[in-house]
């Protein structure tokens, strides 16, 4: 099937790295995989962060135009144009202004993957993304769900409770390696995380709070990110400035590279929706420490792959890594554990074969639409 795959807030090919940037790839070559046929049909970007009303108008007024376009150029070419249409991560921020539209005119399935909305952002700066959203949700003939607390503001909306698709979050687990890892003096800590201001730079926070009460203990860290808040978060951290490494940002490969090498991944995910950095780490045969936020609880089993603690409370977090820490053999088997469970629920794989059953229903019934209509 032909598919016009669009991201809103980031496209698979935009210039900085992100969890976004990764999620939006994958998503595009689990459709390939699943025997599809994706193409990236626009690189509008929607986002507005400041909560500009004059820009945000702008943008829809852009967006629409840009759709009906799309719509016209398709109409003309139905041969060759997409039989389905598949936007990943709307939010008020960022909402999608062109597939509604365009699956409308072609009379084509539209497909969300990770749409989220918050009530409270209904009269507030961004009510016409919201509103958007909204719209889009309500058209919808799949929403695609990677973290289940989407699930209750997003249901009103939907045309019936199946429109709703749970979905694993996933990454290439062949990406990424869970040998064995050699002895170390001191346990490798390694933290993965873009340096933004907001939740970010509060888990940093979080996490330089921790480990001020960790420096009776042998250990080192490894910071793998960078962005705006670099001072901030160098400063936040400085009470163990002397035991800390900083990689900056690095391509896909050299995180794998760096995770292999590590034997604790920590990260306190304040207000984080699921986490890739702590799946990547998993993959990676790593047991996690982590805060127990969003849907961190759904890719991080507790006591099995690794620890989670109440959201933003360093001494918890402070005593989850010190008990692996202190404690090889339980770490081991939890990053053995990690690993596995990754393999099985979390693999590029399963993702596309759960993609294939989606679209497949959704052809059926639109198959059977067209038949009744005759």
């Amino acid at each position: 099937m032909r598919i016009a795959f669009y991201a809103p807030l980031k496209s698979p090919d935009y210039q900085i790295p992100s969890g976004d940037r990764q999620i939006a790839r994958l998503f595009f070559a689990a459709l390939r995989l699943a025997g599809h046929e994706p193409r990236l049909v626009s690189r509008f970007r929607s986002h507005d962060g400041g909560g500009d009303l004059v820009r945000q108008a702008r943008l829809a007024r852009l967006g629409k135009q840009l759709a009906r376009r799309l719509a016209d150029g398709f109409l003309q070419a139905p041969q060759t144009g997409p039989e389905l249409w598949f936007s990943y991560h709307l939010y008020h921020k960022a909402p999608d202004w062109l597939g509604p539209t365009v699956a409308d005119a072609l009379g084509i399935p539209y497909v969300v993957a990770e749409a989220s909305l918050s009530p409270r952002q209904a009269l507030g700066p961004w009510a016409l993304g919201h509103h958007a959203v909204e719209n889009a949700v309500s058209r919808a003939d799949a929403v695609i769900g990677l973290n289940s607390a989407d699930r209750e503001c997003i249901s009103p909306l939907l045309r019936h409770p199946s429109t709703w698709v749970s979905f694993k979050p996933f990454l290439d687990a062949a990406a990424y390696g869970g040998g064995v890892r050699p002895r170390s003096v001191s346990p490798r800590l390694i933290v993965v995380a873009m340096m933004r201001y907001g939740d970010k730079l509060a888990s940093y926070r979080v996490l330089g709070d921790a480990l001020a009460l960790l420096l009776d203990l042998p250990w080192s860290l490894e910071v793998v990110g960078d962005g705006p808040a670099r001072g901030d978060v160098e400063r936040v951290l400085s009470v163990a400035q002397e035991r800390i490494v900083w990689t900056g940002s690095l391509a896909d490969e050299a995180v794998a590279g760096r995770l292999c090498g590590a034997d604790i991944c920590v990260w306190p995910a304040v207000n984080e929706a699921f986490g890739m950095a702590l799946l990547e780490a998993q993959a990676s045969g790593l047991p996690v420490v982590a805060g127990a936020s969003g849907g961190v609880a759904e890719i991080v089993e507790s006591g099995a792959t690794g620890l989670l603690v109440a959201p933003g409370d360093p001494a918890a977090f402070a005593a989850a890594i010190r008990i692996l820490m202190l404690d090889r053999s339980r770490r081991v088997a939890f990053g053995r554990a990690a690993r596995e469970r990754v393999l099985v629920e979390h693999d590029l794989s399963t993702a596309a074969r759960r993609l294939g059953v989606v679209i497949d229903a959704l052809t059926r019934r639109q198959m059977a639409g067209s038949i009744l209509q005759l």
